[in-house]
């Protein structure tokens, strides 16, 4: 306890320290660095996990925000030494655990191949296993693999060996007649649709793709609210906003894009609706501040910052070195 308690008061002089530091030089922060450092005070350890492991590591190197190398290397040995305390099967039927940990992984300029011993990438070799959880099963496959143009390995243990080709399939397979994807249903949900979009983004040479990304991209126009926002389970939140974002970056469509700027509003405009001053980010407008929101946020944010700046997408990581 007194240690979690020491670790948790460095993270905070941390950011005190930073904080300070942008004083001193007459700089005023950005919402980006502000919520990478609120994030970085609330999780000092992050580990293997979704929520306060594996994407917030994502999101604050894609980020570029200055993190310290030590916060990085903290990760990486708590990751290493769950995957050795599960004997490398992170689980039995959700293979998108695998798929985020390569895409955290891979950003830290981690080989996801070789993990305590294990190769985190041949779970993904296993088609039928990967798409048996729906059409995120095959979208966040997609998402790994090419974040650094990995090879599919050869699962012997699959009955159906993967490939680009079947994943693409399967995700265009599962499209809504109408445009757009959902998990379950015959409606567009914002987010599938949205990560659909972001998974398709690199195959759009291929007509069958572009025709459905031009319908998903219509869907999600149509499916914005009268005040910009978007409405997923009956509630306007920012998580369907970040994933927009993140879908139109991908495809190299400017979240200012006249599509989806509603009553005078940008994306990233609706976005800052869901911000608190410390930094973090409510999942509804009117909700208390939310860590899956605030990760998702975060890595919204860094992929408007990237295209600003004519650096590669959030989800293309070949310009980090392994």
């Amino acid at each position: 306890m007194k240690s979690a308690h020491l670790k948790r008061l460095s993270a905070v002089l941390l950011l005190l320290a930073m904080l300070f530091s942008l004083a001193a030089c007459g700089k005023e922060e950005t919402q980006l660095e502000k919520t990478a450092w609120y994030l970085q005070a609330q999780v000092p350890e992050p580990t293997c996990s979704a929520v306060g492991g594996d994407w917030l590591v994502f999101a604050l190197v894609r980020s570029g925000v200055k993190v310290p190398q030590k916060y990085f290397d903290t990760y990486y040995k708590n990751t290493e030494d769950y995957v050795a305390s599960v004997n490398g099967v992170l689980s039995r039927k959700k293979n998108t655990e695998y798929s985020r940990v390569i895409l955290a992984l891979t950003a830290i300029g981690k080989d996801p191949q070789n993990v305590a011993g294990f190769d985190l990438l041949l779970p993904l070799g296993d088609f039928d296993e990967t798409v048996s959880q729906g059409v995120n099963g095959a979208i966040f496959a997609l998402l790994a693999l090419d974040s650094k143009n990995y090879e599919i390995p050869a699962n012997p243990a699959a009955d159906t060996q993967a490939t680009r080709e079947l994943y693409v399939e399967e995700i265009l397979r599962r499209e809504i007649p109408t445009g757009g994807w959902a998990l379950t249903g015959g409606e567009p949900d914002v987010d599938v649709t949205a990560m659909a979009l972001q998974a398709l983004a690199k195959y759009r040479e291929d007509a069958d793709v572009l025709v459905a990304v031009e319908r998903g991209v219509t869907a999600l126009a149509d499916l914005q609210e009268p005040n910009g926002a978007y409405t997923s389970w009956g509630e306007e939140n920012s998580e369907s906003v970040s994933q927009v974002i993140v879908a139109l970056t991908e495809l190299g469509i400017s979240p200012d894009d006249e599509r989806f700027v509603k009553n005078g509003q940008t994306l990233e405009q609706v976005l800052l609706r869901f911000a608190q001053e410390d930094g973090s980010f409510r999942h509804t407008a009117d909700g208390k501040s939310d860590e899956m929101a605030t990760e998702q946020a975060l890595y919204a944010l860094a992929a408007i910052s990237r295209a600003q700046d004519g650096r590669t997408t959030l989800y293309d990581i070949t310009d980090t070195e392994q």
